[in-house]
């Protein structure tokens, strides 16, 4: 996968995950589903870990099933603190209620 040319499924996942708005997540698998790749949440993480620097694409609001964020130590900080910055609240497990948080099942 290239950030210069970006196939169809590329740009699938970066138009759903643009679609999260501000104080909303969604995993993996959801972001799949919603870009019409059920099944394909590995591709979604791989997807976003290839983003160019600078890149609009709201990355930071796609956490796993679990709520939680999935990065290393410091990248997981980083989205914390931008998951934060919206208004989502992580609980002493570090977590996010996606029932409360989440874009599906609302």
């Amino acid at each position: 996968m290239q950030a210069s040319a970006p196939d169809a499924n590329w740009q699938a996942i970066c138009a759903a995950v643009a679609a999260i708005p501000p104080g909303r997540v969604a995993s993996y698998g959801q972001v799949a589903l919603l870009a019409g790749l059920p099944g394909r949440a590995r591709l979604v993480g791989r997807v976003l870990s290839h983003l160019p620097p600078g890149s609009e694409v709201p990355w930071q609001r796609v956490v796993n099933a679990r709520g939680e964020i999935s990065l290393s130590d410091r990248a997981a900080a980083r989205q914390r603190r931008l998951l934060e910055a919206e208004g989502v609240c992580f609980n002493v497990r570090g977590r996010i209620d996606l029932r409360q948080f989440g874009v599906i099942g609302r």
